[in-house]
């Protein structure tokens, strides 16, 4: 089949496209790159989603129509990644939405939401489109977050055998997968912010010139400040054990105003803790594994600040480019969301068991999502018995 996956992450700063042509052979799952690109959103749009984000209150007029205007977004996107990427043919479309709320209460998920119409997408591709892939997960127990595991495990199988690896993602919310020999899962769950924090003081300290602290600039100018350093790191989140997930719901401006009542900090010091305070929960979450290794992937990778100091916190295990590891580390999200969705088509499971219960938390795997017809009738194939044992990337 060829997939096209469209998605936006925790920052809804712009729509990762994927195309990729997969083949399932045997237990390996073969996807070849046909390309990777970025789709701007429409002006206004990602304001207007990151406007929604708790503690807002906006009535359903305005979740109604950021649902639809998401949709035309995403249909956009995926009718870039079937002209430009793909070559003008496709059979499939995944479209897992943008999270709007995360509801997690001591520990756990009661619910999610996705945004982003997928008829819309149907109706403008004809093709059918997987949707909504965390919900599913979460009505059986599970977190719904992260779902890299899949992917991660049958990735970083091959150089696990001497010691674990982690995968490490650097979005608005910094997840990891922690991988054993064999491709065995050993743990995979958020860890707490990568960019999200960094976003927020980066606009507040520039008067709104600046979305993120380019190149790390602010931070290296700055010094970290213990004190504030030690209030964010008592957040009860980092106590919790995995099976955990996060977002901006709780690493909000509200979240850093309060953290930082009563300190005098300058800009750059804001910016050089709160880069320290993402390294340390990292490395932190990462000690107990004992990983020999860390890929990284996600935009955290073009701010060098926030590279040194995670390097600094999870020595002597280096830091490895995901690119080093066979896969484009800015496209990396779309390419699991790709995965997903094929496995959805063949009535397989998206979530894998970490130990003796699955990585996120649910009472067992679940197939994810929900499919959208498009043009024509569905006609599914006859749902796998078992899952892929090894996945190959070119």
């Amino acid at each position: 089949m060829i997939v096209v996956a469209v998605a936006s992450g925790t920052s809804a700063d712009a729509c990762d496209v994927a195309a990729v042509d997969v083949e399932w052979d045997r237990d390996t799952i073969a996807m070849r790159v046909l390309g990777t690109t970025e789709s701007a959103l429409p002006d206004g749009l990602s304001a207007r989603v990151l406007a929604i984000l708790p503690p807002a209150r906006l009535g359903i007029e305005d979740v109604g129509r950021l649902d639809t205007d998401l949709g035309h977004a995403f249909a956009d996107a995926a009718t870039v990644g079937i002209r430009d990427l793909a070559g003008g043919v496709a059979d499939l479309i995944v479209s897992p939405g943008q999270t709007a709320f995360h509801d997690v209460v001591g520990g756990e998920c009661r619910g999610t939401l996705q945004l982003g119409q997928p008829a819309w997408v149907a109706a403008r591709t004809g093709l059918p489109v997987v949707s909504d892939l965390r919900a599913s997960d979460v009505a059986s127990g599970g977190h719904g977050a992260p779902l890299a595991s899949t992917f991660d495990a049958l990735w970083l199988a091959g150089i696990a055998d001497s010691a674990p690896v982690a995968a490490l993602n650097l979005g608005g919310i910094a997840n990891v997968s922690v991988v054993g020999a064999g491709g065995n899962l050993l743990a995979s769950f958020d860890t707490g912010p990568a960019n999200c924090l960094l976003d927020i003081a980066a606009a507040q300290v520039s008067g709104g010139a600046q979305t993120s602290d380019v190149d790390g600039t602010l931070a290296l100018a700055g010094r970290v400040d213990e004190a504030f350093l030690d209030r964010l790191l008592a957040d009860e989140y980092f106590a919790l054990a995995p099976p955990k997930s996060t977002g901006r719901e709780l690493f909000s401006a509200d979240f850093l105003a309060a953290a930082r009542a009563g300190i005098d900090i300058s800009g750059e010091d804001l910016l050089a803790s709160l880069t320290e305070f993402t390294a340390r929960t990292i490395g932190d979450a990462l000690r107990a594994y004992g990983v020999g290794e860390v890929v990284v992937s996600g935009g955290g990778l073009r701010n060098p600040a926030l590279m040194q100091a995670i390097g600094r916190q999870v020595a002597p295990a280096p830091l490895v480019r995901a690119e080093e590891r066979g896969i484009d580390g800015d496209a990396k999200e779309a390419l699991l969301w790709a995965l997903l969705g094929f496995l959805t088509w063949h009535g397989v499971p998206g979530t894998v068991r970490a130990g003796d219960r699955v990585s996120t938390g649910a009472t067992e795997p679940r197939v994810l999502g929900r499919i959208t017809p498009g043009a024509a009738a569905l006609e599914l194939p006859a749902p796998r018995n078992s899952g892929p044992r090894a996945l190959v990337v070119r």
